[in-house]
């Protein structure tokens, strides 16, 4: 960690101009920083038992290039990148509109209600604040949509993202399946006020 050591009282201050995370709307042009991000950054938050395979078939089918074409392209998402020093670190998408998925229809209690689809950052930018900004500034454009809510799923078995979204006012209001690689997997739905 860079210091700045004339910090107040004789101690070591950090250095923000080098820790700052920045985050802003994606655009056509960021796609490949995208997808590069979101490639490198799913398996994290996958479970020790899904296998490379299902991991490389999930980032081939939802977190390509051409399907964050379309992501970026399409006026029900919204697309966040964090950077940092002009470099991708980082990223969120949110859908508009109620789920198509029954068991969160049912599960969670807020409309109009906005998915938290994805927010992931590389894990040289945990402890950046980039997280923290990225879910910030998703929950600012929710709120400026009009939503009620916002809601997630997170797999049962990621504890560290559950702590991250219990830290950002976010509770268990029921499950759902989530399909990865043809094979199901066990999500928390989590869900917040507005």
């Amino acid at each position: 960690m860079s210091t700045d050591p004339t910090g107040p009282a004789g101690t070591s201050a950090p250095d923000a101009a080098v820790h700052a995370a920045t985050v802003r709307p994606a655009g056509s042009a960021d796609v490949p920083a995208l997808a590069a991000v979101a490639a490198a950054t799913f398996e994290l938050a996958c479970p020790p038992s899904m296998t490379r395979e299902r991991v490389d078939a999930f980032v081939d089918e939802v977190l390509s290039p051409a399907r964050f074409t379309d992501y970026v392209a399409d006026p029900r998402r919204h697309v966040l990148l964090a950077e940092r020093d002009g470099t991708a670190n980082g990223y969120a998408m949110l859908v508009a509109g109620d789920p198509q998925d029954g068991d969160v229809r049912a599960a969670i209690r807020l409309r109009p209600t906005v998915e938290l689809s994805k927010i992931y950052v590389l894990p040289q930018a945990h402890g950046t604040g980039a997280a923290a900004l990225l879910m910030t500034r998703a929950l600012d454009w929710a709120r400026d949509s009009g939503a009620a809510g916002v809601w997630l799923g997170v797999n049962q078995q990621n504890e560290r993202a559950q702590r991250f979204y219990g830290k950002s006012g976010f509770e268990r209001v029921g499950t759902k399946r989530f399909l990865v690689g043809g094979v199901y997997e066990d999500d928390y739905v989590m869900e917040r006020p507005l």
